[in-house]
């Protein structure tokens, strides 16, 4: 990318990233050496929207458990830098650290492979971009906090909504001046048909899949087509289900729209109530509520059936005293109680990132908000600042929606002690705030 267009490019996130113009461009003409851990569908639309904003990263090293994904992701690599060098290839990522020359790692894994590998990025001297949710029980999550804090180290987890430019926008235009009012609810929610309904049977791993490394501290369960290299989000065992999957994006939105912190109790309840016959053991159906002093933020999944609103089946609906706030991904709606309504579509880059309009399964519609957010991350890497999505706002969200799992799946209210880290009352609960890792992988202290 020419000079010009990477300075058009910082304009363009100009929402999120006031006064960095000068700053980022400066940024620019440092060289950047960037390890991946984990390179399979966001691994790469991460890593390709980071070239795209500092074409002098160099991808010196991948890393996955599969040979195959792991040979095409570095060809691919080759031709977005250009570069006849071959990035460095591991199939370990403990391998890959020891070399502690990386400035940057990335750590796009399921859900159940976050902790580790990114407090060991930290500790070899990486700053770190991490998927959410960052972690599959509270201590892990916890233990990554500290870790990041320990070694000073600048964390981005990928909750990318704080970096989308309409969502920025209607943050600014509709709550940070007082055009909402006083909000009283917010509801959340996903009606996407995503839980898979098939039912295969088990079989054994392909030849270029290292299943005991991917199983790595999860339960070892006899290997399926489902579980890789996408639908791992089926089993409980690798992630948080639905909840941990999509509540958390737009819970963690709001609560940076509205400024919100840990909230005081959590209840949810839901179950497979629909499809019983898949091999998936994640709720086809959740509510949760997250009670914070100031309101209440419900959430609700459903798998089935139509969404109430068709435009807007996964959300944010934020109620106040002077109007209605949607949003999503794809856009938003202000209706005020008097006055004009308002809308804004999803901001597209596709002319200036043409390689956007032909990469494959590219979400087009969140590439702008992954080159804003990864922005946002050069910038606080040069200040040892915070980022938007600090690793301390990805805990508490994390946390939070795995305590909601928790409240389901103990059938009961969860109130939250912020200070102690414990649930209030509740040694059943507390012992479920850190899960058992499968040897000889060991849970880090948190």
């Amino acid at each position: 990318m020419e000079r010009r267009d990477f300075l058009l490019s910082l304009a363009a996130a100009g929402a999120t990233l006031p006064g960095s113009r000068d700053l980022l461009a400066a940024i620019q003409e440092k060289p950047l050496r960037v390890g991946v851990i984990g390179a399979g569908w966001y691994g790469k639309c991460s890593l390709f929207r980071l070239i795209q904003v500092m074409p002098k990263a160099q991808v010196v090293s991948l890393c996955d458990v599969d040979k195959k994904m792991l040979a095409g992701a570095a060809e691919m690599v080759m031709q977005r830098t250009k570069s006849d060098k071959q990035p460095r290839l591991y199939s370990d990522y403990r391998e890959m650290l020891k070399e502690k020359d990386l400035d940057v790692v990335t750590v796009e894994t399921p859900d159940h492979w976050h902790a580790l590998p990114m407090i060991a990025a930290c500790e070899a001297g990486a700053d770190v971009w991490v998927q959410k949710p960052i972690s599959v029980d509270v201590a892990e999550g916890k233990a990554m906090l500290d870790a990041a804090r320990k070694h000073g180290r600048t964390v981005q987890v990928v909750t990318q909504r704080r970096s989308t430019p309409h969502l920025a926008e209607a943050k600014r235009e509709f709550i940070d001046s007082g055009r909402l009012g006083k909000i009283g609810l917010v509801e959340i929610c996903c009606y996407y048909h995503m839980r898979t309904r098939e039912n295969p049977p088990d079989a054994a791993p392909p030849e270029n899949l290292d299943y005991e490394m991917w199983t790595g501290p999860a339960p070892m369960r006899p290997y399926n087509k489902l579980v890789h290299p996408r639908s791992w989000r089926a089993f409980m065992e690798y992630g948080n289900g639905i909840v941990g999957d999509m509540c958390i994006h737009m819970y963690d939105m709001v609560r940076w729209m509205l400024d919100l912190g840990w909230p005081k109790r959590v209840s949810s309840s839901g179950g497979i109530f629909v499809d019983k016959k898949s091999k998936s053991n994640i709720t086809d159906t959740q509510t949760a509520t997250f009670e914070h002093p100031e309101f209440n933020v419900v959430w609700q999944h459903r798998t089935y059936g139509s969404s109430p609103d068709p435009k807007y089946p996964w959300a944010a609906t934020i109620y106040g005293e002077k109007g209605t706030l949607k949003a999503s991904v794809m856009g938003y709606d202000f209706f005020p109680m008097n006055g004009k309504s308002s809308h804004k579509d999803v901001t597209y880059e596709l002319e200036q990132y043409p390689e956007d309009k032909t990469e494959k399964d590219l979400e087009q519609h969140v590439a702008p908000a992954l080159r804003a957010h990864w922005l946002d991350f050069l910038k606080a890497r040069e200040s040892r600042g915070k980022p938007v999505a600090d690793i301390e706002q990805g805990y508490i969200s994390s946390a939070s929606c795995i305590l909601a799992n928790m409240s389901q799946q103990l059938g009961r209210t969860l109130t939250w002690d912020p200070e102690k880290q414990l649930i209030v009352g509740d040694d059943e609960a507390n012992k479920l705030l850190k899960r058992p890792y499968r040897a000889p992988w060991t849970l880090p202290a948190g």
